[in-house]
């Protein structure tokens, strides 16, 4: 289900996302928004969460630098860009200024994947309470947005958040264990969620995150 909303503030958007929706445009172009409820939501159970045998090898090999919250401007930026399968994009000028004052008050973050100083990929969503909203990601260079989900996976889990929504299912989260859950029963889990306490930062932003940490976190070995 789609409505349109009125003008949209941060705290209107926070609201949204407790409530079970999530804004989209419906395209880059389009200065508009409207919300979305869908009867089936994409959740990744974080208990339960799988890494491909390969990808594993890739992360512990440590071929990229992991950052958190570095440059917010530059992960929208790439998501909302152009890429691989993907023409157009429904990030528009008010989706990257609603996130941008969401991430200066510290409830919109970021997992940025870089090599050699150059951003190669990463992705951003919202936390609150236990429950973190992803919200896109994307790669300039084969497996940069896996290891960005790989390593949120293993912060939330280290955090002590208890849900991951991905808003829909794809074939690629399919392969992380993501599954659609019926609108009654996510909200169950999103109340739940909401009511518990979370630290995004129980790695504090001097801890070097290597491919080791977040696989040991994720119990994989």
């Amino acid at each position: 289900m789609t409505t349109r909303p009125a003008e949209i503030t941060p705290e209107i958007l926070l609201n949204a996302y407790a409530n079970g929706l999530f804004p989209m445009a419906e395209s880059a172009d389009d200065p508009g928004l409207f919300w979305v409820e869908p009867k089936e939501r994409g959740v990744v159970p974080l208990d339960s969460f799988h890494v491909p045998h390969r990808l594993a090898r890739t992360i512990a090999a440590d071929h990229f630098e992991i950052a958190i919250d570095r440059d917010f401007d530059a992960v929208i930026a790439g998501c909302a860009a152009p890429g691989e399968g993907r023409e157009e994009t429904w990030i528009n000028g008010r989706i990257r200024a609603l996130y941008g004052e969401l991430f200066d008050r510290g409830y919109c973050h970021t997992v940025e994947v870089w090599r050699e100083g150059r951003l190669v990929g990463g992705l951003y969503g919202i936390a609150l309470g236990a429950a973190f909203f992803g919200e896109s990601m994307f790669h300039r260079e084969r497996d940069a947005s896996k290891v960005a989900f790989v390593h949120l996976v293993a912060r939330l889990r280290h955090g002590g958040f208890q849900l991951l929504d991905t808003q829909f299912v794809t074939a690629h989260l399919a392969r992380f264990g993501a599954v659609a859950v019926p609108r009654k029963a996510y909200m169950a889990q999103l109340d739940a969620a909401l009511g518990k306490v979370a630290n995004w930062w129980s790695w504090p932003p001097e801890t070097i995150l290597t491919g080791a940490l977040a696989l040991q976190t994720l119990g994989v070995r």
